[in-house]
């Protein structure tokens, strides 16, 4: 049973003293002088079947920090995919650098032999700072690659399923708040507008949500307000928006000691990764003011079941009729966090923890 703790935030803790905090099978560190190359890979547990999860590009303030972040996440897919029902264990990769500036075909490729040296317990795909072009470039090197372009037989850009499950996890916790799941006239502030947070926007437009809309790429931010309508504030104001839903799309964490007093909203459910920065200190704090927290790795399965879809030759179809599960099996976990008096995101992992847990005790014998 892997106990839930928090990845310790000091820098002093020791790599291997991370690393067992929540039973992480593996971690690569990755260097290449010649492409500049700076990379991890975190495997978290394989119980399930190979650690499946995206490679995230991103200009990190240290080491330390990238290192946190791909454990966090690789834990993460742990419970992403045992939740949605896959046969994948947890992974995660992030490369340490600007995804504009930065970035090569010959560093894609490299990091695609990276990957290619542990022979299949690692599969990777796309997240933050990645296109279906890198996906294709590291393909060169490995065939342990998910998300490649649809010209290629691969399962194209996961965004919109991630979005579309995102958009189901919503309804399902307006469905808990309000009694149905229109989104009609609500007012939502999105925190993101890149891939998944810019398709997430086109579902809530549809159903004529009142937008307020945050992003460090402010001519992308004009772009979307002006095809949409939707208000732009800025990043340490959209805090503050008198909202009924918050909706954080972009890094991490946001839900901390210091925003948690500042949000006026009844629903918490975005499709960023680890929105809590201590999910023992800020998912009880949720219940405890009331707001409903739609668990982050279950609504934001979407691009996992996507990727999952590739992998074993399913069509677009099914990946997105799966998707549309994520309405239930939300509704599913709030009754759960109910009936068990803990918070929602417990209450997941909790579901998701059970599954391995049933699943490693068939595979204790040969």
């Amino acid at each position: 049973m892997i106990e839930l703790k928090e990845i310790p935030v000091t820098q002093e803790s020791s790599v291997f003293n991370q690393i067992s905090e929540n039973q992480h099978e593996q971690v690569v560190f990755c260097h290449d002088h010649e492409t500049g190359l700076k990379a991890i890979i975190g495997v978290h547990n394989t119980v399930l079947g190979p650690a499946l999860g995206g490679t995230r590009m991103w200009t990190y303030a240290s080491e330390a920090e990238a290192l946190r972040d791909v454990l966090r996440l690789s834990r993460g897919m742990t419970f992403k995919s045992a939740i949605s029902g896959l046969n994948l264990g947890g992974g995660k990769a992030v490369i340490i650098g600007d995804s504009k500036k930065d970035k090569t075909e010959a560093m894609m490729r490299k990091f695609g032999r990276f990957v290619n040296n542990l022979n299949g317990k690692y599969i990777t795909a796309e997240d933050m700072g990645m296109t279906t072009q890198d996906m294709a470039y590291i393909g060169m090197e490995t065939k342990y690659v998910a998300g490649l372009p649809e010209s290629q037989g691969g399962s194209g850009d996961p965004s919109p399923v991630t979005a579309y499950g995102t958009y189901m996890g919503m309804k399902a916790a307006a469905k808990r708040a309000w009694g149905n799941d229109s989104l009609a006239g609500k007012k939502i502030s999105v925190q993101g507008t890149g891939h998944v947070g810019g398709y997430l926007i086109d579902y809530l437009v549809k159903e004529n949500a009142q937008l307020f809309i945050t992003d460090i790429d402010q001519d992308h931010l004009k772009r979307i307000s002006a095809n949409t309508g939707a208000t732009v504030v800025g990043l340490d104001e959209i805090y503050d928006v008198d909202a009924d839903i918050y909706s954080p799309c972009a890094m991490g964490a946001t839900i901390n000691d210091d925003t948690l007093s500042r949000l006026k909203c009844q629903i918490i459910a975005g499709c960023a990764n680890n929105q809590l920065q201590d999910e023992n200190v800020h998912g009880p704090a949720l219940v405890d003011r009331g707001i409903i927290y739609a668990p982050d790795f279950l609504i934001n399965a979407g691009g996992i079941i996507n990727v999952y879809s590739e992998v074993k030759k399913l069509n677009r179809e099914w990946a997105m009729q799966q998707t549309e599960q994520i309405y239930n099996t939300t509704l599913n976990i709030f009754n759960k966090a109910e009936a068990d008096e803990t918070h929602p995101q417990r209450a997941a992992t909790q579901l998701a923890q059970k599954r391995i847990d049933d699943m490693a005790k068939i595979k204790q014998t040969y």
